[in-house]
C-alpha cells in the first residue's frame, strides 16, 4: 500500500483521531482505521463489508461505474478476444504476460498434471448416485490434502507453486468426472494431445464406444467462458479463500471452502438462475408479458442475466461473451429450441426497449455464458461447477499473494453486539 500524507478526521466524543489515508494506483482512496480500536475503542459497522478494503491487491481492479475489469492492468475485453485461458492464467499467477517459452513450459507443466491420484476414483462412487456435482467437488478437492502430502506446506514456496499447478491442471478432470458421475457414465481419461478447453469437452461428452471431438469454435468460447470467470477481485468466494488462508489450512482445503461459496445461489448460480428464468417465460410470445412484469415494482419476477451488482454501466464480459454466443448458436441452430429461441428474442427486445436502456440493464456474462452452455447441452447442474473450475485460478492467484505478504494475519471480523447483557445462571427448577 502506498505511503501518503493525507489523513481523515474522526470526532468520536469531542475527540479528534487521525487515520491515514492511502492512494492505490487507480480506484478510491482508503482510509486505514486499523489502529481505530485500539485508540478509540470503537469499531466501524459495514455489513457485507461493501465499503471495506480487507486487503491489498495488485491483481484485479474493477470500476464498476466505468465498466472496467482488469487483470494485472490488461482489459478484460483484451485478454479475451486475443488471449486464451493458460495465458491468462500465467498472468494472474506470475503478474506479467508470458514469453513462448515461458507460456509453452507453463502449459506443459499444466498439462502432465491433468491425471487424478487412480484411488481417487473411490471418493467419486462414494457419493450417490444423484449427487450434485457441486457437491462431488467440494468433497473431491478437499480430499486432495489426503493425497498429495508434498503439496501443503504452505511455508515452501516451492509447494505452494506445485499446488497452484496441481489445482489448475486437475480441476476440469474434477469437473468433467462429477458430471460423468451424476449421469451414470463411464470416466473418460484426460489426454495431454489436447488444449485446456478442448479436453475438459472431450471428459465430459466422450463415451466408450465413441470418443468427441469438439468443434473449433465449441473450444473456443469453452476457453473464452474460463478466461472471462477467472478472477472478479474479493468477491465473496475469494474472500472465503483468502479467510479460510489466514488460518493457515493448506490450499486444497482453501479452495474446497471457495467452491462451497460460491455454490450459493446469489453468487455463482446466476447463470442457471438465468436459464431457469428463459424456459418460464417458454416462447418468444410470452416474452411482453415478462417485460411487463420486471417493469412493476409490485411485481416479484426480475429479469434474471440483466445488470449487475457491481457494474453500474455494463459488463465488460458481456460483449466477448455475446461474440460466442453468436458463434455457437450459429454452429449449432436454435430452431428446435425453444429456450435459445426465447433469450435471442429476449436479448432484442429488451435492447430496444428505453425502459432498460435508462436504467442500463443491458445482458451480463451470466446471460450468454447460460445460453451457451446450454447450448454445448450441459445441464444446468453443471453451470456453477464449470464457474468455480474457471475461477479457479483467481482464488489461487489471490491465495498465493496473501501467503506472501509479510502483513498476513487472521482474519477476524468484528460485530455490533445486540444481545443479552451479563446474567446470573438459572438453575432448571427455578425456570
Amino acid at each position: 500500500m502506498s505511503d501518503t500524507t493525507k489523513t481523515a478526521t474522526l470526532t468520536v466524543d469531542g475527540k479528534d483521531y487521525e487515520l491515514p489515508i492511502h492512494s492505490p494506483t487507480t480506484g478510491p482512496d482508503v482510509i486505514d482505521i486499523r489502529k481505530l480500536y485500539a485508540q478509540a475503542d470503537v469499531f466501524t459497522y459495514d455489513p457485507g463489508f461493501t465499503s471495506t478494503a480487507s486487503c491489498d491487491s495488485t491483481i484485479t481492479f474493477i470500476d464498476g461505474d466505468k465498466g472496467e475489469l482488469l487483470h494485472r492492468g490488461y482489459p478484460i475485453d483484451q485478454l479475451a478476444g486475443k488471449s486464451h485461458y493458460l495465458e491468462v492464467c500465467y498472468l494472474l499467477l506470475y503478474g506479467e504476460l508470458p514469453t513462448a517459452e515461458e507460456l509453452e513450459d507453463f502449459e506443459q507443466r499444466v498439462t502432465t498434471h491433468t491425471m487424478l491420484h487412480e484411488q481417487m476414483k473411490n471418493f467419486f462412487s462414494g457419493f450417490r448416485r444423484d449427487a450434485h456435482p457441486m457437491a462431488i467437488m467440494v468433497g473431491v478437492v478437499g480430499a486432495m490434502s489426503a493425497f498429495y502430502h508434498d503439496s501443503t506446506d504452505i511455508s515452501d514456496p516451492w509447494q505452494r507453486e506445485v499446488a497452484s499447478i496441481r489445482l489448475i491442471a486437475k480441476m476440469p478432470t474434477i469437473a468433467a468426472w462429477a458430471y460423468k458421475y451424476s449421469i451414470g457414465q463411464p470416466m473418460v481419461y484426460p489426454r495431454n494431445d489436447c488444449n485446456y478447453a478442448t479436453n475438459f469437452l472431450r471428459m465430459c461428452f466422450s463415451v466408450p464406444a465413441e470418443d468427441y471431438h469438439p468443434d473449433p469454435i465449441l473450444s473456443r468460447a469453452m476457453d473464452r467462458i474460463f478466461t472471462l470467470h477467472a478472477d472478479h477481485e474479493q468477491n465473496a468466494s475469494t474472500s472465503t479463500v483468502r479467510l479460510a488462508s489466514s488460518s493457515g489450512a493448506n490450499p486444497f482445503a482453501c479452495i474446497a471452502a471457495g467452491i462451497a461459496c460460491l455454490w450459493g445461489p446469489a453468487h455463482g448460480g446466476a447463470n442457471q438462475a438465468c436459464l431457469e428464468m428463459l424456459r418460464e417465460i417458454g416462447t418468444p410470445n410470452r416474452i411482453p408479458e415478462y417485460i411487463e412484469r420486471a417493469k412493476d415494482k409490485n411485481d416479484p419476477f426480475r429479469l434474471m442475466g440483466f445488470g449487475h451488482r457491481v457494474y453500474k454501466n455494463f459488463d465488460p464480459r458481456a460483449k466477448v461473451m455475446k461474440e460466442s454466443a453468436d458463434e455457437v448458436l450459429e454452429l449449432l441452430g436454435v430452431d428446435n429450441n425453444p429456450t435459445l429461441q426465447v433469450a435471442k428474442e429476449l436479448e432484442r427486445v429488451a435492447l430496444e426497449d428505453p425502459y432498460f436502456s435508462e436504467k442500463k440493464l443491458y445482458p451480463n456474462v451470466d446471460f450468454y455464458s447460460g445460453i451457451i452452455l446450454d447450448a454445448m447441452g450441459f445441464p444446468t447442474s453443471m453451470f456453477t461447477p464449470i464457474f468455480a473450475l474457471s475461477r479457479t485460478v483467481g482464488w489461487i492467484s489471490q491465495w498465493k499473494e496473501m501467503i506472501g505478504d509479510p502483513q498476513n494475519k487472521i482474519g477476524r471480523p468484528r460485530q455490533l453486539y445486540l444481545g443479552e447483557t451479563a446474567r446470573d445462571y438459572i438453575d432448571i427448577e427455578n425456570r
